[in-house]
């Protein structure tokens, strides 16, 4: 189906709702327009006199029968990608895919996917809704929870497409609409692999730990063709999750000392920060910054449309940088800047009654503004976003972690947050950025058959492969395995894609290069979530 003009459009005003819509048409300074070219339809809103809020179209269309509805997320997956029935009131953020049949079924005659997006790198907050009887698109425009004041200014503020494929399978139809929502990605120079302490320290780490950590990966990996990286995640800097980032603490006396010893024994350093936040109630410990600076939501969260929170940013990274880091994984923004989890966010990223320093620009466009001041501040350095928009970082994070948080001790939640994520984020993987579906997490707690497979999994997806491992923990035949892992995560070349996803939340069944693999993810217990007390 090509997208065509909505049968209906409403615009939400500062302080009017204008129903029924006559694109072109002038409602005392509000004007909507459509524009079409190039395979899209491009919605633009001016607002002279009113602040803008919201817009919503809605294309009537009768539903096909038998489909099952894939949605994205707003920013990472927590266990909750899945494909449903028609829910009406569901909220899909960015994209949405309605297709029959079972990927299961390799045989793809009579498969028909229809998939519905917004171009990545949009100035509004998208998502979508399906019914028995049509389809709506809400694009938020707004500050906050306050209206944008546009001014003068024409707001582009999406581009729409929308793309049928027949005879295909579900997965490879949405693999291939991610690329055309996003024509140009902005991926790494080369294959992004290696270590992470976090999964099993957890904040509890040292300079010489890290050192070790470089020893072993980099003997895993030494005839690997491409370098590995050593990421040093939170726990280096004088406040546990919090700011200054300008040194590290009495256990990390000389940062920019330990990026040069990473790289002397041959592997990249990288490094965990987490721009926004600048919390900490200890005096001796803080920086004090302008109180302009601040967030009106959250007094110890900085305003990313304040101009000299970017400048801050951008010296932040330079800092980073300067020291010898050549991968920066960025943390926390979204929570920081709306105050809610994904898990949290269905139609709304935000609640209350607050709006950022600059009121001229949409929060899509002041988030995106954020993003890019990392990018052109971090002179090719390879950035990761977590916790970040994935729809907006699209072109502005090399790499992005696509769900949330495994573990080096609980299985289930690796099993919920990282297989879910895999699974259902891979067609976005190479299309949008490189995908991170976190870590593999070693330290002992968790058996290894279990660990062997998420390793395994994980790295013939073609996604990036960190590793958190506790020193000394692993034999002889499991380090072989780990040592295997690597070297394939090191080439990602593996034709890799879930089979049983549209039956199963966590799937157990994949293609990869042409042969079926069964993953067995639930242990011989069963789930064991309920805790009877």
């Amino acid at each position: 189906m090509i997208i065509k003009e909505p049968d209906i459009c409403t615009a939400y005003l500062e302080n009017t709702t204008i129903e029924n819509i006559v694109p072109n048409k002038d409602y005392d300074g509000c004007i909507v327009k459509f524009s079409f070219g190039n395979d899209k339809m491009s919605v633009y809103i001016t607002s002279k006199n009113q602040g803008v809020k919201f817009l919503r179209l809605r294309w009537n269309k009768k539903s096909r029968e038998c489909v099952k509805i894939l949605g994205d997320a707003w920013e990472r997956g927590y266990g909750n990608l899945e494909w449903r029935g028609i829910v009406p009131d569901r909220a899909m953020p960015w994209y949405f895919a309605v297709s029959n049949g079972s990927d299961l079924n390799q045989d793809y005659s009579g498969r028909l996917t229809e998939c519905y997006g917004v171009m990545t790198g949009a100035n509004s907050l998208a998502f979508w809704q399906y019914d028995n009887e049509g389809i709506t698109l809400w694009l938020d425009i707004g500050n906050g929870t306050y209206p944008t004041q546009l001014g003068d200014r024409e707001l582009l503020c999406a581009d729409i497409v929308s793309k049928s494929y027949e005879n295909v399978s579900a997965y490879h139809a949405i693999s291939d609409f991610c690329s055309v929502m996003c024509p140009d990605p902005y991926l790494a120079k080369h294959v992004v692999y290696g270590s992470n302490n976090w999964y099993y320290a957890y904040g509890e780490s040292s300079y010489d730990d890290i050192l070790k950590d470089t020893d072993f990966v980099k003997s895993l990996c030494k005839d690997n063709e491409n370098i590995p990286y050593m990421v040093i995640d939170d726990g280096w800097q004088i406040n546990h999750c919090d700011a200054p980032w300008d040194r590290g603490n009495e256990k990390f006396p000389d940062m920019k000392k330990l990026a040069s010893e990473i790289k002397s024994k041959g592997v990249r350093p990288g490094i965990w920060v987490r721009y926004l936040i600048n919390g900490r109630d200890n005096e001796e410990r803080k920086v004090v910054l302008p109180e302009q600076w601040y967030s009106m939501r959250n007094n110890k969260c900085l305003d990313p449309s304040h101009p000299e929170v970017l400048n801050y940013v951008k010296e932040t990274t330079k800092r980073l940088v300067s020291w010898g880091y050549e991968l920066i994984k960025h943390d926390f923004s979204t929570f920081d800047i709306f105050g809610k989890w994904g898990f949290e966010i269905k139609d709304r990223l935000t609640v209350g009654n607050w709006h950022f320093y600059d009121r001229t620009k949409t929060t899509a466009e002041i988030v995106k503004n954020f993003y890019k001041t990392i990018k052109d501040s971090s002179e090719g350095v390879t950035i990761i976003g977590c916790n970040t928009i994935s729809h907006l970082c699209a072109g502005l994070c090399q790499l992005n972690r696509t769900g949330d948080d495994t573990s080096g001790f609980e299985w289930e939640r690796t099993v919920k947050m990282g297989v879910n994520t895999l699974a259902f984020r891979t067609v976005q993987n190479n299309n949008f950025y490189g995908s991170d579906a976190d870590c593999v997490g070693i330290t002992g707690a968790i058996k290894w058959d279990s660990v062997s497979k998420w390793l395994n999994v994980l790295a013939r997806s073609s996604s990036s492969l960190f590793v958190s491992c506790k020193p000394g923990i692993l034999n002889e035949t499991q380090m072989s395995e780990l040592k295997e892992a690597f070297r394939i995560a090191s080439l990602q070349k593996d034709d890799f894609y879930p089979l049983d996803w549209m039956e199963n939340i966590v799937p157990s069944k994949y293609s990869i290069n042409g042969k079926i693999y069964t993953y067995e993810w639930q242990e011989k217990e069963g789930n064991t979530s309920f805790v009877p007390r």
